[in-house]
């Protein structure tokens, strides 16, 4: 898998937006690889827009956005697609791949134009699919699997392609409890592989369990970053959501706390 050295994923006084203008303001970010960053913020403040600009999709209005110095508009896509991955909220396919070819596709940024997987991007597609506990799942039909299924299945995907950075855009969204937390577990679990990882979620629980750090989008600014312990109270989530939330400690294994998050509904 990945590990290795750690490298450095920068956004230094970037504007971010489309047609030259700025949606998001003088984003002054850094993740380094192996660390876990949430991203919290209300649908429309440009969360989608940043990870555009990360992604390589769009170029910054101003500023820079670089990875170990070197500017993304240096990089050619395949370069890229080799550092960074990314996780959509859904995916789907028209037609039935088995899920060992899904998790394969990620290995293409790997492959000459014309040159077909060979034996080391089986073994690689395969680590993928046993690190997130879905090996059992190789020879299904990615379409006849369950939402909490096929989103294992994307992340094995990205996780193929052997990148330093991985993007997720709310991985967790459309899944039920259990599939939720075994989704954030996993995600947990890829920090140990010198993975950076930056994952939107509107859940501040999942930050609690998860996230090194994290990262608010409001009001065209990034703002608040730092640990989530310190950055995610009541204040600051009222101020993001508008609506009162209580956070509090919950004893959390045999002799520590973890915080988690309560909306307050009269």
């Amino acid at each position: 898998m990945v590990n290795g050295d750690g490298i450095l994923l920068e956004m230094k006084g970037a504007g971010l937006g489309y047609n030259g203008r700025a949606i998001v303001d003088n984003v002054d970010f850094t993740i380094r690889s192996g660390e876990i960053v949430c991203l919290l913020g209300q649908n429309g403040v440009g969360k989608t827009t940043l990870f555009k600009t990360l992604l390589g999709f769009i170029r910054p209005v101003y500023g820079k956005v670089t990875i170990d110095g070197k500017e993304l508009s240096r990089f050619s896509p395949g370069e890229l697609a080799r550092l960074v991955s990314w996780v959509p909220q859904s995916h789907s396919t028209p037609f039935s791949y088995a899920v060992r070819d899904v998790v394969m596709f990620g290995r293409t940024v790997h492959l000459g134009m014309f040159a077909a997987p060979g034996r080391k991007d089986r073994i690689v597609a395969e680590r993928c699919l046993e690190l997130l506990d879905i090996g059992h799942l190789a020879g299904r039909p990615f379409t006849e699997l369950s939402g909490g299924e096929r989103q294992m299945v994307i992340i094995a995907r990205a996780l193929a392609q052997e990148a330093r950075f991985m993007i997720l855009d709310e991985p967790a969204s459309n899944l039920d409890y259990g599939n939720q937390v075994r989704v954030i577990r996993k995600i947990k679990e890829l920090g140990s592989l010198s993975i950076g990882i930056f994952m939107a979620t509107h859940h501040p629980d999942h930050a609690f369990m998860a996230a090194s750090r994290v990262a608010v989008l409001d009001s065209g600014r990034l703002c608040h970053v730092g640990p989530p312990e310190e950055i995610l109270t009541s204040e600051t989530l009222k101020e993001i959501y508008g609506v009162e939330v209580q956070v509090f400690d919950t004893p959390f294994r045999e002799s520590g706390t973890r915080k988690v998050c309560a909306p307050l509904v009269v």
